[in-house]
This record gives structure tokens, sequence and C-alpha cells, in this order.
């Protein structure tokens, strides 16, 4: 199975716009360097920038308390950062964490809601993308609750994969302990559990994924969900409500 995730150093949304349209918007944006571990927005902090990754990706965090931390969605390539934006709000609801170091097009809070004011196919490709957010932030809520460690964490694998655009991760047990809510040992056993069956080799915070179509397997359906709401609404362009 074939990642629908785009190819490194583009971002879909901006190419999925017009020439004249990409053009105009590219020209408000700046190249950036995103560094692993920087935290670009904090629940109930001020959307100053909106963020369109190339080689880079984010999580979204979900701040319970100061120990209870859950990642609930993750913008790579295939997305943006500051989403609120579209529905007219400045007010970031999640913590925005740098998983990925990499590359990146940053563009003013205000210039983008001028170019959203502007084109209407911008606005219809940002309530596209907020329903395919959606649709993560809510398989997120269930696969917590129902799925086993073992196809949770091969899921988020997948999903980090993808946007990493490469086989080779870089993670810890803790980190991967605090994005999937679980505790260190439930994180531990369900990685041995993996390598075991050759899908993934682990060292010293090097995860590298050996067997992708086995990986796919071994997750739960949720990543298999993922990827065909982002297909039919992205990239297939089915409608919403009846409207192109």
């Amino acid at each position: 199975m074939q990642s629908s995730i785009p190819s490194t150093m583009t971002n879909a949304l901006i190419e999925s716009l017009s020439l004249q349209d990409r053009v105009s918007f590219l020209a408000d944006c700046e190249t950036i360097d995103l560094t692993f571990g920087e935290v670009i927005t904090e629940p109930g902090g001020s959307i100053l920038h909106v963020y369109f990754p190339l080689d880079s990706f984010i999580s979204l965090i979900a701040n319970l308390s100061d120990r209870d931390r859950l990642e609930v969605a993750m913008v790579g390539s295939e997305g943006m950062l500051g989403i609120p934006l579209a529905l007219g709000l400045d007010e970031s609801p999640l913590r925005a964490l740098v998983q990925g170091a990499g590359p990146a097009l940053r563009m003013p809070a205000a210039a983008f809601c001028r170019h959203l004011e502007q084109s209407p196919a911008l606005q219809a490709l940002m309530k596209r993308y907020l329903y395919v957010l959606m649709h993560q932030l809510t398989r997120v809520v269930g696969c917590t609750h129902f799925h086993q460690v073992e196809a949770r964490l091969a899921r988020w694998l997948l999903m980090t994969q993808d946007r990493a655009h490469s086989d080779l991760l870089h993670l810890t047990h803790e980190f991967l302990a605090m994005m999937l809510g679980v505790r260190r040992a439930g994180i531990t056993l369900a990685a041995m559990s993996l390598q075991g069956r050759h899908l993934i080799s682990y060292h010293r915070g090097d995860i590298t994924v050996l067997d992708r179509v086995g990986l796919i397997e071994a997750s739960c359906g949720c990543y298999a969900a993922d990827q065909s709401i982002y297909r039919r609404v992205m990239i297939e362009g089915h409608t919403l409500a009846g409207k192109p």
C-alpha cells in the first residue's frame, strides 16, 4: 500500500491551489527551519503565523494536566498549522510541538486571513482540510479507548514515517509513551513485539521501519481510515454538502 502523503519539499495544500492563487499566496510566505522540540503554540495562545511543513512535521497535543498529555493529530507536508483562523478564531486549542525538524513555509496570520477573504478557492480548500483534521481528531478518541497499544503504536509509526519521508525515526520510549498516552512499560512491550515480528528494529532511540506492509497489517484500521478520508476529500475532491 502506497502512502497518499505527498513527496518531500512540497506542501499538498499549497500545491493544490491554481497557479495564480499559488503565486500570490507564496509571495507572503517565508521559508524557515523548524527545530525538533520547538513549541510553536500553547493552548489558549494567540496564532501569530500559519505554518505549511515541507520536510518537517508537528504534533498537536492535548494538555490535560502537567503530566497527562496526548497527541491528537499530526501535521506534515499534507497539511498546515493554524486552521482556527479559517473559522475566524486566532486562539490555539492545542500545544503544537515540532516532532520532525526541517523546512516549512510560514505566513503571518493577518496575511493568511486576507488571502482567505480574497480567494473562494482557498476557503473551500481550508474547509476540506478542516474536515480531514476533524476526522483525525475523532479517530484518535476512539482509537485510544478501544485499540491495543501495539496496533496504536504501529499506526503512529506509519503516520510518522509518512511525514518524515524516511524509514529511520528518532524516537525514545518516553516520547512515544507521552504521544500515545500510555506508560513507558506498555510502549516497551509493544515495540518488542513489533521488533520480534521483524517489522521494526529499535536501538537507543532509533526506530527503523523494516516491513511497511507488515506494519500496516499490524496497525488498527484507523491508519487506513485516515488515508482513505484524505485521499477522498483532498486528492479525489469529493464534494462536501453537494458543493464542489
